[in-house]
């Protein structure tokens, strides 16, 4: 009995101590970190909502339905100056949670780990997307712990460099996943994962706006963006876009950090200025549109944008005309956020449940990858001793100081199809696509009235296009149903869609009702609507062309000026390029381009988008793999040398002289004392000459030149294939060069 009073006794004091450490703040690890380095534009509040040690080298996240982030750490990236070690399966996704609910992480729980540089995630169809080394993974969640794993796409990030290989995994408002850095996008339909070509985009981050375009960037354009739909213009295989998709939004790439910063190429001529302050954006990464519905008026669907060599945001302000985009900076000489902390590295930005804008911050010394970092960096980032700044992250919230966050129910997963309606109306984005996900996911026909009726309201939240998307991925349309919708509105974006959601249903009973469609469409002449109508009309035309080429026609005639519409014309025109121009006089923007198309479809030469399967090493990055694998072991994995064994690399006359003569020493190898750096080094072995090795091609070799040339060098040079080709015929009388032979002999400069 005294044990079982006893027992009784400890139980009750196990509950006490955790019922208290569930209240009291001092049981939390809350970070406390000064923000005090960072400027933010009037009216608005930066805060800290997590940190390390939750967590360590965040480069993106995600919500789920209770509103808590899912933050994946990728600590292998760069883990050293030297970058060795980045294949570790390190990685984890953590759930990041606010017990105590004061707006602060308390509290943070492992969902998967032991993966390999992971680099995105989206919440879908009730799982989880993740990445791990190459591999695209669907996993359930059950109780915050994994459940069964299914695997979507082994080469989702097949080969390239962690730089530059996918990332993103945004479910647009048309319910397919998109990425950036890739040719592809997926989607679970009817129980089977489709993946199908798109158009590539970008390098890291990915986001859209309301009426579903996406926008992107890479290193240095800050901002790029499609004038039109995803996978609307690229329907003809062997005609390639160049004026409707992947456009710089803005040509303006100025930056106005506060201080002078370690930036990779800072010793070129005109990358800073007289001051040491960079002048143009050279690691451009993460942007988002603003969605959120919570900033003043003025900031809704801007674009911000990461900055992370230079510690800042960017705001651009879109302009929509009827068929283009472009954008604007917000401001000269100055930023939305900046900062002088070096360590303040924004990766991504993320539009979040209560409205606020989202930072994902590595806050890390080394952002630059070993394939593609100059000596110049590697050494301010030495002497600053950014290389110790490792095991660091942070997630931030810019929010509003009028504004008041909006609050979301606890669990939007448990909320009925009744409830999950009104959020399609939102101001919130976020809240319209995962309930617009939801709706999907709970597969009630019995919703198919209510949003109808969404479909015919005008707001400036595009309610109208969620509701017909719910209504696609439930299999609830009709071609009726949209002639009736499209007789209920006005508004030329919900038009456009319901044009793209009519192409499914092209069919010789349906022939009749289109051209009438068609024709009221074009007797209005929007050009939103003229626009779609001909982006829409391929699988008409290929049922009927007589019928459907006139109208292809008409709009080509409204207009000629414009290369957006007649891309669109040569998209639905896919085959038919010959019937065409036999039939229709054509302008010379699309005669020239219908005779390319004719021309790359006889050398079955089509848009690389339907032939590239995955990715493949850039030259520097194959040029890093192949001297580590060769060279290193004797220069050392930082090109510092190797006492009685190899010579450094660093401050090498070998490598900043000629890079004719730097790619005769790797073909064919050199002997005897060698001197660099007015340094004698007298060394008992030879340097094997590659030219021996079957496995090395000429393109290698340029590979590891020009690595070396990047790594080492003062004053980057270049050397093709054809020079190497050429030098690999140039022999040494002795098999290998002596340093006497390679002085003497006269290379081009």
């Amino acid at each position: 009995m005294k044990f079982l009073k006893s027992s009784k006794y400890l139980l009750l004091l196990l509950f006490s101590l955790a019922i208290f450490s569930f209240t009291a703040n001092f049981f939390f690890d809350e970070p406390e970190i000064s923000l005090d380095s960072y400027q933010v534009e009037e009216g608005f509040e930066l805060s800290l909502v997590a940190a390390e040690p939750h967590f360590s080298a965040p480069v993106t996240m995600d919500f789920d339905n209770q509103g808590r982030m899912w933050v994946v750490e990728m600590k292998g990236y760069m883990p050293n100056i030297e970058g060795i070690g980045e294949e570790e399966p390190n990685g984890r996704i953590t759930i990041l949670e606010d017990l105590d609910k004061d707006g602060r992480v308390d509290h943070s729980k492992v969902f998967l780990d032991g993966l390999v540089l992971p680099r995105a995630i989206a919440h879908a169809y009730g799982g989880l997307l993740y990445t791990d080394g190459p591999a695209l993974y669907f996993v359930k969640i059950k109780n915050d712990k994994p459940g069964k794993r299914v695997l979507v796409d082994p080469i989702y990030a097949d080969g390239g460099n962690v730089e530059h290989q996918p990332n993103g995994l945004m479910l647009n408002i048309d319910n397919w996943i998109y990425n950036a850095n890739t040719n592809f996008r997926y989607r679970l339909l009817n129980g089977k994962w489709l993946k199908e070509p798109t158009s590539y985009r970008g390098q890291w981050g990915i986001s859209k706006d309301n009426f579903g375009r996406l926008y992107f960037n890479n290193n240095s354009n800050q901002l790029q963006g499609d004038h039109v739909l995803p996978n609307t213009v690229i329907r003809n295989q062997f005609y390639k876009p160049t004026a409707s998709i992947n456009q710089r939004i803005t040509r303006n790439n100025r930056v106005y950090p506060l201080h002078a910063t370690s930036v990779n190429r800072g010793y070129q001529k005109g990358v800073l200025d007289e001051n040491g302050i960079l002048r143009n954006v050279t690691a451009s990464c993460g942007p988002v549109i603003y969605r959120g519905g919570l900033f003043p008026e003025g900031y809704d669907q801007n674009a911000f944008v990461c900055i992370p060599e230079a510690n800042l945001i960017k705001r651009n302000i879109l302009n929509f005309n009827d068929t283009e985009i472009s954008a604007e900076q917000a401001w000269d000489n100055k930023e939305f956020i900046a900062s002088t902390d070096e360590g303040f590295r924004p990766v991504n930005l993320f539009n979040g449940p209560d409205g606020a804008m989202y930072i994902v911050d590595m806050h890390r010394g080394i952002i630059q990858h070993k394939a593609f970092i100059s000596q110049y960096l590697t050494e301010l980032l030495l002497q600053k001793k950014l290389d110790t700044l490792q095991n660091a992250g942070r997630i931030l919230k810019v929010t509003h100081k009028a504004s008041t966050p909006h609050t979301i129910p606890a669990n939007l997963s448990k909320l009925s199809h009744k409830e999950l309606i009104p959020l399609l109306s939102s101001s919130n984005g976020w809240l319209r696509d995962r309930a617009q996900q939801l709706l999907i996911n709970k597969k009630k026909k019995s919703v198919k009235g209510a949003l109808m009726n969404l479909v015919a309201i005008d707001n400036d939240f595009a309610t109208p296009i969620h509701a017909l998307y719910v209504l696609e991925g439930l299999n609830l349309l009709s071609f009726e149903d949209l002639t009736s919708l499209l007789k209920q509105t006005e508004n030329p974006e919900t038009i456009a869609h319901i044009l793209r959601l009519m192409e499914p249903f092209a069919s010789q009973a349906n022939i009749t009702k289109m051209a009438a469609i068609s024709t009221e469409i074009l007797a209005k002449a929007e050009p939103m609507s003229d626009l779609y109508l001909g982006l829409s009309l391929n699988p008409w035309t290929k049922i009927s062309p007589a019928v459907f080429q006139p109208f292809l026609a008409q709009i080509s005639d409204r207009y000629t000026e414009n290369e957006i519409f007649q891309e669109a014309v040569i998209s639905s025109l896919e085959g038919q390029e010959e019937l065409y121009l036999k039939d229709n006089a054509a302008n010379i923007f699309l005669t020239k381009n219908l005779g390319k198309t004719l021309e790359n479809k006889e050398q079955n030469k089509p848009n690389s988008i339907f032939v590239r399967e995955s990715g493949k090493d850039d030259g520097r990055t194959n040029g890093l793999k192949l001297y580590r694998n060769i060279c290193g072991a004797c220069h050392g994995p930082d090109g510092s040398g190797i006492e009685g064994l190899a010579p450094p690399l660093k401050d090498s006359e070998y490598i900043d002289g000629p890079i004719h003569r730097l790619a005769s020493i790797i073909l064919h190898g050199i002997s005897g004392p060698i001197h660099v750096n007015g340094k004698l080094y007298e060394l008992n072995n030879d340097m094997p000459a590659l030219s021996n090795n079957s496995d090395i091609s000429d393109q290698d070799v340029v590979d590891i030149t020009h690595f070396l040339q990047n790594a080492f060098a003062k004053d980057l040079k270049r050397i093709s294939v054809a020079d190497v080709k050429k030098l690999r015929e140039d022999k040494p009388k002795g098999g290998l060069y002596t340093e006497k032979e390679l002085l003497e002999k006269e290379f081009e400069k």
